[in-house]
């Protein structure tokens, strides 16, 4: 599943993933990159070693869920964004508390009332 996420959510993404993971971001967007592109986990692993400084199979894997829930979680936030907006509900800190949401269910909470 490939959501589009905007260049500074995508940065904030591939920011987050590498401080759970403890790697650097760079090894993080070549692996975006290449999940992107189609490459599946293994063959990542095993062909593109050079490409990611040498993430294992796990590491990927963890990667790559990490990757589909934190863009999910983006998009969500988006519509909710708009979706609030549109009433003419959304508030500066009702703004802030949504985009500091770090989960779905947070962001559910936030929206249950609107």
């Amino acid at each position: 599943m490939s959501i589009t996420v905007s260049p500074a959510a995508q940065a904030k993404i591939v920011q987050g993933i590498a401080s759970e993971l403890g790697v650097g971001a760079r090894q993080v967007a070549a692996a975006v990159a290449l999940l992107d592109e189609g490459a599946t986990v293994p063959f990542i692993a095993r062909y593109r070693k050079e490409a990611t400084d040498n993430l294992d199979d796990t590491q990927l894997r963890t990667l790559e869920e990490r990757l589909d829930y934190l863009r999910e979680l983006e998009d969500r936030r988006a519509a909710i964004l708009a979706s609030i907006d549109e009433q003419g509900k959304l508030t500066e800190p009702l703004r802030r508390a949504i985009e500091a949401s770090a989960t779905k269910q947070a962001l559910e909470d936030l929206y249950l009332p609107y």
